[in-house]
């Protein structure tokens, strides 16, 4: 019977806190849970049913969470999609899931707009928060549906979409769960619990990464099953999380090293204005945290710093402080419900501490790209999969990564590859040849470079430069965008086309040590 999970949570103690909206109210289970019933109501009013996607452009707020917990209960989709992707990127996603309604903040109005029509949306499938020229109200979703909780509950999920190393963003999809939602919430708050987290009312996870990353709408999620307050931020400064977990008294988080690095940077004096000795579980992944900062932030918050290894088709691994401490790089070993090997490239295992591609199982969880079959073939050995990181097991099966997907940048925590705006550049005029890569910058791990071979008779000049910005603009996410243009004479390719990159990008690197 499940004794855990947000709906049962709240039904029991209405009055705790649910979430701390970044807006400084603070919402009670009970409020969430009756706004989560009434979205249901509302959604299947508007002809939606079990299966069919909702896709979302929000920022971290209540509607984020309230449309989660109402498709969870629904057996929907939910389908967050990054908000600094251009409107035909987010459309690709829109028409890609299918989406039978698209919710979207009205900060995002113009991508929002582009999105839907580029689609095909219809004006009823698609809702604002506050005004989009087009969309309908999504507080009308809601407005004079019952609170009460739907009947015929089934367990929905996130499918979230995972850029690969080529070709257009990947739905990771997976079957719907035949259990209850309730059921569900209980298992799912189960993820928490083996970082050590506990039940305990006063727990309190704060959030300060946006929800439409994987890992991130996960804990925060996890967290309300496990029945932890959440705070929500919506735009993270290093200060302003110190201001919040003091007030809220915060016990965990998931955080990547950016912010890390960001947090020791502040002067000492402003770092000791704030209490953080309620930190318990503060754990860190989606990128490589450079050995010094972690043992900075021993220094200061003590050994509540965890960390994991997975990715948005499943994980992983886990490493405590006190196993990071005596094997200091690790990424930890294998979940109890997941299996790490590493194997060589025609598939056997390697021996103890030697480097192949690293391979993971997790339990009976499968997933498919969505629409790709050639795709999900081409990462899986029988049920393990693998998103092409390499690396190898100590003797006591802890995993190092000793590099990274092929050409990956990670910067800030965010995956960006290559590929796609390598495509997109290529349709500039005046440009014959692009490579992009990752270059240092010591905050945010790395940053975008592009160096561009011109065509024939083109200019390599700050003017060519600024005309291929003004292309970036409009085709490509900024994040995506690179932060500076380099211009090569002929790019070093074999004569069957290969690009050798690493002769691009070495140099960058030469006396750093490129932390993967």
């Amino acid at each position: 019977m499940a004794d855990r999970g947000f709906w049962v949570m709240a039904q029991k103690d209405p009055g705790a806190l649910g979430i701390a909206s970044p807006d400084g109210t603070d919402i009670t289970r009970g409020e969430l849970l009756a706004s989560c019933n009434q979205l249901v109501h509302g959604l299947r009013a508007h002809g939606l049913g079990p299966g069919d996607c909702v896709a979302t452009l929000l920022p971290n707020g209540a509607p984020m969470m309230e449309l989660y917990l109402a498709i969870a209960q629904a057996g929907m989709y939910l389908v967050p999609i990054n908000w600094h992707l251009t409107g035909p990127e987010a459309a690709y996603i829109l028409e890609d899931c299918d989406a039978k309604a698209f919710v979207s903040d009205e900060r995002f109005a113009d991508t929002a707009k582009k999105a839907a029509d580029e689609a095909g949306m219809k004006p009823e499938q698609c809702f604002a928060v506050g005004s989009v020229d087009g969309f309908e109200s999504y507080e009308g979703l809601k407005a004079g549906q019952s609170s009460e909780l739907p009947a015929d509950r089934t367990s929905g999920l996130v499918m979230n979409y995972t850029s690969g190393t080529t070709g257009r963003p990947k739905g990771v999809r997976r079957k719907l769960s035949p259990l209850d939602p309730d059921t569900s919430g209980t298992l799912t708050s189960v993820f928490l619990m083996m970082f050590g987290m506990t039940q305990e009312d006063d727990n309190v996870h704060i959030c300060g990464s946006p929800l439409y990353h994987t890992a991130v709408l996960t804990f925060a999620s996890s967290a309300l099953h496990l029945g932890h307050a959440v705070v929500l931020m919506d735009k993270w400064t290093p200060e302003s999380m110190l201001a919040l977990i003091d007030q809220y008294k915060v016990s965990n988080s998931h955080m990547v090293p950016t912010q890390f690095n960001r947090l020791l940077t502040l002067p000492e004096d402003v770092r000791k204005k704030y209490d953080v000795s309620s930190l318990r579980w503060m754990v860190h992944a989606a990128a490589p945290c450079p050995q010094d900062t972690k043992w900075k932030m021993f220094d200061w918050w003590g050994d509540c710093i965890y960390e994991y290894y997975a990715a948005s088709e499943g994980g992983g691994t886990l490493v405590t402080p006190e196993q990071w401490k005596k094997y200091p790089g690790t990424v930890g070993t294998a979940w109890a419900n997941s299996e790490v090997r590493i194997l060589d490239d025609d598939g056997n295992d390697v021996p103890t501490g030697e480097i192949g591609t690293v391979w993971m199982k997790m339990g009976a969880a499968e997933f498919e790209y969505h629409k790709a079959p050639e795709k999900t073939a081409e990462n899986r050995r029988g049920e393990y999969f693998t998103v092409g990181d390499v690396g190898y097991l100590n003797e006591d099966d802890f995993l190092f990564l000793s590099d990274r997907k092929n050409d990956m940048i990670i910067s800030g925590g965010a995956n960006i590859y290559p590929a796609e705006i390598e495509k997109d550049m290529q349709a500039c005029p005046g440009v014959a040849d692009v490579a992009v890569f990752g270059i240092p910058n010591d905050d945010w791990g790395e940053e975008v470079k592009a160096v561009i071979q011109p065509d024939e008779g083109v200019a390599p000049d700050e003017a060519f430069r600024e005309r291929i910005y003004a292309f970036c603009k409009d085709h490509i996410a900024k994040f995506k965008t690179p932060r500076t243009i380099d211009f090569i004479e002929d790019m070093p390719r074999d004569p069957n086309g290969k690009l050798y990159k690493r002769k691009l990008r070495d140099p960058y690197w030469e006396g750093q040590e490129r932390q993967i």
